[in-house]
């Protein structure tokens, strides 16, 4: 396939992505927002109130960048492995599977769709919480670096949970049972320096840990462990699962008959 068919064939997939989460926004992008902010209400205005700034910053403003990358890697989660679980339900991979797409490009698209939506929902929760706490911008670079990786990521994961899911009840298990506690303990409402010794070794072995930490260090400069260090285990992430994907599709894994 040349390069310019290949261009048309990701442009539809990205085009298919983005009119799908947008036709139905009252599900894909209302829901989220709706629930960062009644975290940022209670544990930021009601119980943040009573606590005290760590390394300054007052602590609503602390958990603006926590909550932000929260928001993003469910969202980037959530339509990848929608999307494509939906497509194999209805059979229509069947469709591009026969076609003379390369996987990559297949990947790509989904991908992509998943990053615009996980960036769209982090950018209206960071808007929301910005009018209530004081942010600060220490490096763009590092904001912009942190949240393109981890909504890659976990776009990705999306597409290798679709990959093996065989109901819908799969796509759930993962968001479940793995998001949400990784994502809690990840440290969105605390710096794991508070914590106890055991703690921090724990948590320094939760990936999202990483993100959210470096994710922070781009809005008011510190972080818990060195900046190179998230940067080094995002990219590790997104290069196994970039692999892990191409391998799955090639070998038609989860969506042979």
């Amino acid at each position: 396939m040349i390069a310019q068919e290949s261009l048309v064939s990701f442009y539809s997939i990205v085009r298919k992505e983005v009119v799908r989460f947008l036709r139905i926004w009252t599900q894909t992008l209302l829901p989220p927002v709706i629930t960062q902010s009644l975290y940022f209400l209670i544990f930021g205005a009601f119980i943040g109130s009573q606590v005290r700034a760590i390394n300054g910053i007052p602590y609503m403003a602390f958990i603006v960048p926590g909550l932000v990358m929260m928001a993003v890697i469910s969202s980037s989660f959530a339509n990848v492995v929608g999307s494509f679980f939906g497509a194999k339900f209805q059979r229509n991979h069947e469709e591009w599977m026969v076609s003379p797409t390369p996987n990559w490009v297949i990947i790509a698209g989904y991908v992509f769709g998943g990053v615009l939506r996980g960036l769209l929902v982090g950018l209206i929760v960071f808007v929301i919480c910005a009018i209530f706490a004081p942010i600060q911008i220490y490096s763009f670079g590092a904001i912009v670096l942190f949240i393109l990786l981890t909504s890659l990521v976990f776009s990705l994961a999306g597409l290798i949970n679709a990959v093996f899911a065989t109901k819908f009840d799969d796509i759930s298990i993962v968001p479940t049972f793995v998001l949400t506690p990784l994502t809690y303990l990840g440290g969105v409402f605390y710096s794991i320096k508070d914590l106890p010794e055991l703690m921090q070794i724990i948590s320094k072995f939760n990936p999202i840990f990483y993100m959210i930490d470096g994710f922070r260090y781009g809005f008011y400069g510190f972080s818990d462990v060195n900046i190179f260090m998230s940067i080094g285990v995002l990219i590790a992430f997104t290069v196994v699962f970039v692999i892990l994907s191409l391998y799955l599709l090639k070998k038609g894994i989860g969506l042979k008959s």
